[in-house]
């Protein structure tokens, strides 16, 4: 092992950071979209960090609604207690998950990838209680993302971010994910041929699991690794009825599309399909508190409660109070101030459709393929050159150079590689709070124009 250099020398410090290569700068105050480091500099939080504010940054009723829960119960164990503040959210969330999930009930966890393993067991214990046992397996798809846990990582197709844990991961079957702008099949029906083909291949591998397969887990829109690609017209509904048929839960990954994103509650809400389990995250506390939900089906909760009567599973901290009181505030605040409608790209006169429309103008950049996205969660992918569509060399980082340059000019976005392999491919995420207005979407697109001319340049 080489001795560290003395810039990482540098960089060292008490906290194990992303990062030994380069610098952060340290967050100090945030406030709407704005985020304020401790030299001064105010960034346009254009990304929402990582897709996960949504009602904006420093909103005090959020604060608050934490402080007061501290103060009258800041945790309890759920296997000794639960709490008023966990059902009333609970039942809240249901309903904001619409009717399919009456009945249904929550499991709360810190995040993301909790929620994604919480899934995966509960997806598991349904088929055993209904007397499935050999059901195990679940299916992916390619370019997918479900978190960074072990198991988490087992259903991503992200390839770098898989590959060195490889060993340690049991591999699941990964079936082609529907990408119009890189499609392996016909296109020129508007996608919708492609859309059943790349079903078919659920089929098949459901086929091949010889009655193993125990669920299929998918985002209605992939999230960074792909960023904002949507499916094609039916496929969902395809893969759908293809569960159903086969006895296979559906699996909606919405860690990053749920709770208002896309102009939706659900983004599965776009496309009428609805799962037997919905995982999310992110914009669930819009950052305020770590807080991920699986919200579960009648059907699924049903085969548990009448059949063993436990789940067999839990995390210390799952349901905490101050976490669980931060989410309420945040889901009241959304549907005072109307904010999933103000995500909405598809109405006029929102932060969506201004952000779509900003967004479009960019693609007249030679370095700019496509725009892509719905509601506030979009992409911009980058290319080498617009007619064979051949991306930059990975060891560019072009997105990453692009990322740079934004933050310089104060504005915050999502570099990602790795879209068209999982390696070569660059693009931008981005996922602004809803709260955005016209006048900031603009300046934000404008940033980023000069900021993919300059790294065009180099």
């Amino acid at each position: 092992m080489t001795e560290p250099t003395l810039i990482q020398q540098q960089l060292c410090t008490p906290v194990l950071r992303r990062s030994f290569r380069k610098p952060y700068p340290a967050a100090v105050r945030g406030e709407g979209v704005y985020v304020w480091d401790g030299d001064g500099n105010r960034y346009l939080d254009f990304s929402g960090s990582a897709a996960v504010n949504f009602i904006g940054h420093g909103v005090r009723e959020i604060a608050d609604a934490m402080v007061e829960q501290a103060r009258q119960l800041e945790f309890v164990h759920t296997s000794q207690f639960t709490t008023p503040v966990a059902e009333e959210f609970a039942a809240e969330l249901l309903d904001f998950a619409g009717d399919h999930f009456r009945g249904g009930a929550v499991y709360f966890t810190c995040g993301g990838s909790e929620s994604v393993e919480t899934a995966l067991k509960l997806a598991r214990q349904y088929q055993v209680e209904i007397g499935e046992k050999k059901r195990h397996q679940i299916l992916s798809r390619q370019q997918s993302y479900h978190g960074s846990t072990l198991g988490a990582l087992s259903v991503s197709g992200n390839k770098k971010r898989r590959e060195i844990y490889l060993p340690m991961v049991r591999e699941v079957e990964h079936i082609g994910i529907p990408y119009c702008y890189r499609c392996a099949f016909d296109c020129t029906d508007s996608c919708y041929n492609c859309g059943q083909q790349y079903a078919a291949e659920l089929e098949r591998a459901i086929q091949t699991a010889k009655g193993q397969a125990a669920g299929f887990i998918f985002e209605p829109m992939s999230g960074a690794t792909l960023g904002a690609v949507t499916p094609p017209p039916g496929y969902l509904q395809a893969i759908a009825e293809i569960c159903q048929r086969h006895g296979v839960l559906l699996i909606a990954d919405e860690v990053m599309t749920g709770m208002g994103r896309t102009g939706r509650n659900f983004a599965v809400e776009h496309w009428g399909v609805a799962p037997d389990i919905l995982v999310t995250a992110k914009g669930l506390s819009s950052g305020y508190a770590p807080l991920g939900a699986v919200i579960a089906s009648k059907k699924v909760v049903d085969a548990i409660a009448v059949g063993s009567g436990a789940f067999l599973h839990g995390f210390t901290y799952n349901a905490h109070p101050v976490s669980v009181a931060a989410g309420r505030a945040v889901l009241r605040r959304m549907r005072s101030l109307k904010l999933v409608h103000a995500a909405d790209s598809q109405s006029e006169g929102t932060a969506g459709s201004a952000l779509n429309h900003a967004l479009e103008s960019l693609r007249d950049l030679d370095a700019v393929g496509d725009v892509r996205g719905l509601g506030l969660l979009c992409g911009v992918e980058f290319v080498a050159d617009k007619k064979t569509k051949s991306p930059f060399p990975a060891e560019k980082n072009f997105a990453g150079l692009v990322g740079q340059a934004c933050s310089r000019r104060g504005l915050l976005v999502y570099p990602m590689q790795g879209c068209v392999d999982g390696v070569a491919g660059d693009h931008l995420l981005i996922a602004p709070p809803a709260v955005i207005t016209p006048e900031q979407n603009s300046w934000a697109v404008e940033q980023i124009r000069a900021a993919v001319v300059e790294c065009g340049d180099l």
